[in-house]
């Protein structure tokens, strides 16, 4: 469900969500769409086919309806040629771009994350290696 969809259920129950970071996860939220939008910031304009190669582990189906939620909530155009065979592509709008430094935030931290990730790895192989075990 995209996020104008969750938006409208909350009109209707005349309910506002408090809290920004959960409007924020509620658009952007999910284990392909920061994936889909940080693909589409980095590389640019993306047909269907090479955008699902760039993300191997997603699905057709889930890769199609993450993308039809990113478009419904305005962060990604649609952009159908009339040829034959049909043409899609996918691209960054103005409201998705502004995520680009958010993004570039995320990679900062993640960068951080797998150097401690290996340094703990490598740390406890050090340490497994100088223990001598006694039979």
């Amino acid at each position: 469900m995209s996020y104008t969809d969750k938006k409208v259920s909350i009109m209707k129950d005349q309910s506002i969500a408090g809290c920004p970071v959960e409007t924020a996860v509620n658009i952007i939220g999910g284990k392909w769409k920061i994936l889909i939008i940080a693909r589409l910031a980095h590389i640019g304009k993306q047909r269907f086919g090479k955008l699902n190669r760039s993300i191997p582990d997603v699905s057709e189906r889930v890769l199609t309806r993450q993308l039809r939620e990113l478009e419904k909530d305005g962060l990604i155009y649609r952009q159908v040629f009339a040829e034959v065979p049909p043409r899609v592509e996918y691209s960054l709008s103005k409201k998705g771009e502004t995520l680009i430094p958010i993004l570039n935030l995320l990679a900062e931290w993640g960068k951080k994350q797998q150097s401690l990730i290996i340094n703990n790895i490598n740390k406890n192989d050090t340490d497994h290696l100088s223990t001598r075990h006694v039979l």
